[in-house]
């Protein structure tokens, strides 16, 4: 065998951040030994794994092919380090979930599998959907749990729970007296709604496509709780995950105003590298998950026990 573990570490940090510098920087080596041992790797198949812009490199098909290939070798490599040095635990693990996800039960699941593997390290990234799937399309995560859509050919989508966003009111606005509203009087509110890139937003603005209804916009802030106090204070109204409005709707600081003419339903979602090489530590986060939420036919029925 030719190339080196060294080798394909380089090759996998260079892939990531397009950069030799950033790569070197990352594996703390200098950057004239990490541009050698990459130089040296194509050298000895007499091949090219990126294309050249400048100071950035960008996989060419290739190195594209041979990313997740690489990746796993890595992956497996340290696995088996972890044995041989008699560590028990999965290693490090990489999660990403968006803001809803992440703010009301990753934490959680994240905290019952410490628990559970005290020897395992992990990392959670708590992101908009978009930022996501760039993640794990460049392989900087091993599993994201996103609450919009995902349509990269790279990456496999399996659903998790139900969810529903639900459009909301503070206690004095005159909607929360009736408790419902049409189009037509939701089109003359004010508006505080989540980024374009999230998927509480992408979620929203299809249902109102579907009618042609244009919002009014007055605010956009890229966190659920920012939202909930901005709609508090009689800012406007908003629309989040009824998930994240449980507790509110239950103390009376907050009101759902029903929509029968939107349709606001999604899914929770699990997403991977369709290549990736799926581990026992991916496996059992994904099976507490799904524990979480069994039984439930939506995300706002988990169990008060698991969410304060």
């Amino acid at each position: 065998m030719r190339f080196s573990l060294r080798q394909i570490r380089i090759f996998v940090e260079v892939a990531r951040h397009e950069s030799v510098s950033r790569a070197a920087a990352t594996l703390s080596l200098s950057q004239s030994a990490t541009s050698t041992a990459l130089a040296e790797l194509e050298r000895q198949y007499d091949t090219q794994l990126f294309d050249r812009f400048g100071k950035t490199l960008r996989l060419n098909e290739l190195g594209q092919a041979l990313l997740p290939q690489a990746v796993e070798l890595i992956e497996r490599a340290a696995a088996i380090e972890n044995v041989l040095e008699g560590r028990a635990g999965y290693g490090l693990l990489r999660i990403g979930a968006t803001l809803t996800i992440g703010n009301y039960l990753a934490t959680l699941i994240v905290a019952d599998f410490l628990k559970r593997h005290p020897e395992s390290t992990l990392q959670l990234r708590v992101h908009n959907t978009a930022a996501i799937i760039d993640q794990l399309a460049r392989h900087e995560l091993d599993l994201g749990l996103i609450e919009g859509t995902c349509r990269h050919p790279d990456l496999h989508v399996e659903p998790w729970v139900a969810d529903e966003l639900v459009v909301f009111c503070a206690p004095a606005h005159p909607l929360a007296r009736r408790g419902s509203a049409t189009l037509a009087e939701l089109a003359g509110e004010a508006w505080i709604v989540r980024e374009p890139g999230s998927g509480t937003r992408e979620t929203l603005d299809q249902a109102l496509r579907h009618h042609h209804s244009a919002m009014n916009i007055r605010l956009e802030l890229e966190h659920t709780e920012a939202i909930k106090r901005a709609v508090e204070f009689g800012l406007g109204i908003g629309c989040i995950s009824r998930l994240a409005l449980r507790e509110a709707f239950r103390r009376g600081s907050l009101v759902a105003i029903e929509t029968p003419e939107l349709d606001l339903r999604r899914d929770f979602q699990f997403l991977w590298q369709r290549r990736k090489f799926q581990t026992v530590g991916m496996r059992e986060f994904i099976d507490l998950c799904r524990a979480m939420t069994a039984g439930c036919e939506r995300s706002d029925q988990i169990e008060w026990s698991f969410i304060p």
